[in-house]
């Protein structure tokens, strides 16, 4: 969705031009020559982003700008002042612009800066949702199962330490980043929360997404950018899948994590941020480093605090529990009447192992509230299967009659009946099962 900008300034031929550049940039631009046709505007639409010329001809921008956070105090401000007018620009800073340009403005500058502002409005969106699904969340840390309540005190013990890196260990599913986030929480963070997930982005674009990178870094780098390092300064940073970080990259996180400074991408200046250090995996960091993949200095740095979060399979006591919060979480973001389950519904839950842990568990949850009409689920894709061990839904009931069968035969099923779990998601099974793809396709019979 593009960022809605609002234009103020009398001048007709800047206004026109202007528009114009940054409409061309992405921007949904609307334009007003007065205030008059500034809160006319303002009461149609609130706009994410106001460039707010100090001087026009109804009355003073600077004078304005409180009622203009009144009126729209999610948007971000930039104040246009007269050039060496240095009083009026520190002024609207304390009143909440977040920037000042200097008249006349330079193109290239209005829009680097409304760049960057437009940044920062995503940014707060992002956060505000994460905030938001952080209290559906909650609920789902109150556990019954003792294996989860060891790990959440010890996570209460590990929030007092300000700065230490933590790693996160666990099976695909387990839900890594809602324990990172409660982590954030207990330490009453006032920075943000910025999760990266290391196996998402190319080896190329990785350090200028963690460290940021000055203009001309690289072909594409039109504009300075922050890194996500420098977002999350004072907050917490969260590294998913922090195993798939490149080794050349490995050192310069190591060296960030020991002096909490860092360089961008093309820049000679060194930069500083208090981000604490959340990595997650469900790799074994230990065979990495033999493998010669991971750095061992870099893997003792992170495990400073290490955090083993119990699969769904080794914390039965949870599931139902989680599963009623999840339903009333999924029900409120499909604009479905709460429903419940029958009793069938709920044997099924406490009977199925969850290879795919807390997201399998939402995923079928899913399913069921768009393609269940009743008032009560009846969870059907959990019922066991006729057809013989290699569909059954209970990976312990592969024993069969007669001569038993080959172990590697035993291990070929299992290995489908996982596959077939995770919708056919052939790294999300490995990885479930906690082997290399390479392994996983030879258990499979494909290598």
């Amino acid at each position: 969705m593009s960022t809605s900008l609002l234009l103020v300034d009398d001048d007709r031929t800047f206004s026109s031009l202007a528009a114009s550049v940054l409409t061309q940039e992405g921007f949904r631009v609307l334009t007003a020559r007065s205030l008059h046709e500034t809160r006319a505007a303002l009461a149609r639409e609130a706009p994410d982003l106001v460039i707010l010329d100090r001087r026009l001809p109804d009355g003073d921008g600077l004078t304005f700008l409180p009622e203009l956070r009144t009126l729209v105090p999610g948007a971000v401000v930039l104040m246009a002042t007269a050039h060496g007018d240095i009083a009026s620009a520190v002024e609207a800073i304390r009143a909440g612009a977040r920037d000042y340009l200097s008249k006349p403005v330079e193109l290239d500058d209005l829009v680097l800066r409304a760049r960057r502002a437009a940044e920062d409005v995503q940014l707060q969106e992002r956060l505000r949702r994460a905030e938001s699904a952080l209290e559906g969340r909650h609920r789902m840390l109150v556990p019954r199962s003792p294996a989860m309540r060891h790990t959440l005190q010890m996570l209460e013990r590990i929030a007092t330490s300000p700065r230490s890196p933590v790693l996160l260990l666990g099976e695909t599913g387990v839900g890594k980043e809602v324990i990172a986030r409660h982590l954030h929480v207990l330490r009453e963070e006032q920075g943000p929360f910025v999760h990266i997930n290391c196996a998402a982005l190319p080896d190329t674009m990785v350090e200028s997404e963690l460290f940021g990178h000055e203009r001309g870094a690289f072909t594409d780098a039109r504009a300075a950018r922050r890194g996500l390092v420098e977002v999350a300064n004072g907050g917490l940073l969260f590294l998913d899948e922090v195993g798939e970080l490149p080794l050349a990259l490995q050192a310069k996180l190591l060296t960030f994590l020991d002096k909490g400074a860092f360089r961008r991408l093309g820049g000679s200046s060194e930069l500083s941020s208090t981000a604490r250090v959340v990595a997650a995996t469900n790799r074994n960091l230990t065979d990495e480093v033999a493998a010669g993949r991971f750095r061992e200095d870099l893997y003792f740095r992170l495990s400073v605090f290490k955090v083993d979060i119990p699969s769904l399979r080794e914390r039965r006591e949870d599931v139902l529990p989680l599963a009623e919060s999840l339903v009333a979480e999924l029900c409120a973001e499909l604009g479905r009447r709460p429903v419940g389950f029958s009793v069938a519904a709920r044997e099924r839950l406490e009977r199925y192992p969850f290879p795919g842990n807390v997201r399998e568990l939402r995923n079928v949850l899913e399913r069921a509230l768009v393609l269940e009409g009743g008032p009560n689920l009846e969870l059907e894709a959990l019922a066991p299967r006729s057809g013989g061990p290699a569909q059954t839904s209970d990976p312990h009931a592969f024993v069969v009659a007669g001569p038993p069968p080959p172990l590697e035969e035993i291990e070929r099923r299992y290995v489908r009946h996982v596959l077939e779990r995770m919708e056919g998601r052939r790294m999300d099974a490995a990885r479930a099962l906690g082997i290399s793809y390479p392994t996983f396709l030879r258990r499979l019979g494909e290598e």
